[in-house]
């Protein structure tokens, strides 16, 4: 099961034909669309295909109770010590590069699983980064997965499939609810911060069709001048930078994970112009995109 949860097999490592990013599924030909599993591992094995790039099916959450794991998340390393809780969305990719002494709990459900208001708040949190818990918060999410491993195991029930939800449901919302914890409530936020929020939900849905904060603008009803205040005054970073991070990192994603040309990368990001595309990359990313996918290819 440990392979499950990392998603760490050989025919899904390689870069695949037609431009998609390798998804790997959770679960067997009997899936029910959930997966819990507590795993210990000493140390990653050396052989490459256990440090390859993947993403999940599904929403996944890991409880790191104890050890230490190394993992880069769309091309930012975090050091995660015990014990922290880590959320992957489907869209992440992301590697293990190391493990020390690990032990965690790892749960994941597809979207027909979860709440519909959990699925709305896990788009809100992300990108999110890995949490370090309070021992509160490690001994009731320890305690809860616990809970819920032994619903897992109890596959003969006749209300088997309803309590495992639930109880995945109730792992979630407690993950989510320590996320929203380190994140300012919307009733205590500044105007600033507000539209900020309400920009980068918009800019999730739309950054391959938009490009130009005046569209960002008319989507919230508002002027250029103060929409670009509101993300600046909050971000440091005015609206078109966070326009041109959210392209390339998508950008970055295609060239590393799929077969698709440089043309074909920039046609699906909405650049007809792919020299115009080519030098908007190289600005944002220090290099070219040939260089970038071949220095991740070594």
């Amino acid at each position: 099961m440990l392979k499950v949860y990392l998603c760490l097999y050989n025919d899904s490592k390689m870069r695949k034909n037609g431009g998609s990013i390798p998804v790997n599924k959770f679960g067997d030909d009997l899936d029910k669309g959930i997966s819990i599993e507590a795993f210990s591992l000493d140390h990653l094995p050396d052989h490459g295909e256990w440090r390859q790039p993947e993403r999940h099916d599904r929403n996944s959450f890991f409880l790191l109770e104890k050890g230490k794991v190394t993992i880069e998340i769309d091309f930012q390393i975090f050091e995660i010590q015990a014990p922290s809780i880590i959320h992957m969305h489907p869209d992440q990719v992301h590697r293990i590069i190391s493990v020390e002494k690990l032990y965690t709990c790892a749960w994941a459900a597809d979207n027909d699983n979860l709440n519909p208001n959990y699925l709305k708040l896990l788009d809100y949190i992300t990108p999110a980064a890995p949490i370090l818990l309070d021992e509160d918060q490690r001994a009731l999410l320890s305690d809860t997965t616990k809970l819920c491993l032994k619903f897992a195991s109890r596959n003969e029930d006749q209300l088997y499939s309803s309590l495992l939800k639930d109880n995945i449901n109730l792992l979630v919302g407690l993950v989510i609810s320590i996320y929203l914890d380190s994140v300012k409530p919307a009733d205590k936020m500044s105007r600033s911060e507000f539209v900020t929020k309400s920009f980068r939900e918009v800019l999730a849905n739309h950054f391959a069709l938009l490009k130009r904060p005046a569209a960002y603008a008319e989507k919230l009803n508002l002027s250029i001048p103060y929409l670009n205040e509101c993300v600046k005054n909050t971000t440091g970073k005015p609206v078109s930078y966070h326009i041109q991070q959210r392209v390339i990192l998508e950008a970055k994603r295609l060239l590393y994970h799929s077969d698709l040309s440089l043309k074909e990368i920039a046609s699906k990001l909405g650049y007809d112009d792919y020299p115009y595309f080519s030098r908007l990359f190289s600005k944002v990313a220090g290099k070219s995109p040939l260089a970038f996918r071949y220095k991740n290819l070594d």
